[in-house]
C-alpha cells in the first residue's frame, strides 16, 4: 500500500477515457504545482494506485461506454488501498441517486461535467487541505 506524500508535494491521479480532458487537467494542475499522473483505463489507474501515493484521485464515472460505472469501482479501490487519498468522481450523466451511490462508494465529491478547470482545481485544493496558489504562468507574467 502506498503512503501519502509529505513536504508540500501533492500528487494527483486523473482518470478519464478522453485524452483531451486528461491533457487539459494535467496542464492546468501542473501550473498549480501539483504532480499529475493520468490513466485512460481503470486497470491502468489501479496499477498506479498500488505503486504511487496520491493525495487525490479525480475520475470520470464512465470509462468504457454509455453504461460504464468504472468510477464507482475505482472509488472503492482507492478506499481499500489508499484510504487517506481523497476522491472526486465526475460525470456528464448525473442524478441525485447516482450521487448518493458515488458517496456510498467512498468518493468525497461528485461533480457534473462540464466543469471549469478553475472550479475543479478549487475542489481539488479544498480536499487536499492546502491553499490554491496562483498558476505558474500567472506568476511569471507578474514577475515582468
Amino acid at each position: 500500500m502506498a503512503k501519502a506524500h509529505s513536504a508540500g508535494i501533492h500528487r494527483v491521479l486523473v482518470v478519464d477515457d478522453e485524452m483531451p480532458i486528461l491533457d487539459a487537467v494535467r496542464e492546468y494542475f501542473d501550473a498549480l504545482a501539483l504532480r499529475v499522473d493520468t490513466a485512460q483505463e481503470r486497470e491502468e489507474a489501479e496499477a498506479l494506485i498500488l505503486t504511487t501515493p496520491y493525495d487525490l484521485v479525480v475520475a470520470d464515472m464512465r470509462l468504457t461506454g454509455i453504461h460504464g460505472r468504472e468510477g464507482l469501482e475505482l472509488a472503492r479501490f482507492v478506499r481499500e488501498y489508499q484510504p487517506t487519498a481523497r476522491v472526486i468522481i465526475m460525470t456528464a450523466h448525473g442524478s441525485g441517486e447516482l450521487e448518493d451511490e458515488v458517496r456510498r462508494c467512498g468518493a468525497d465529491r461528485f461533480l457534473q461535467k462540464p466543469i471549469p478547470l478553475s472550479d475543479l482545481a478549487t475542489e481539488a485544493f479544498r480536499l487536499i487541505g492546502v491553499p490554491m496558489p496562483a498558476p505558474a504562468y500567472s506568476r511569471r507574467a507578474e514577475d515582468r
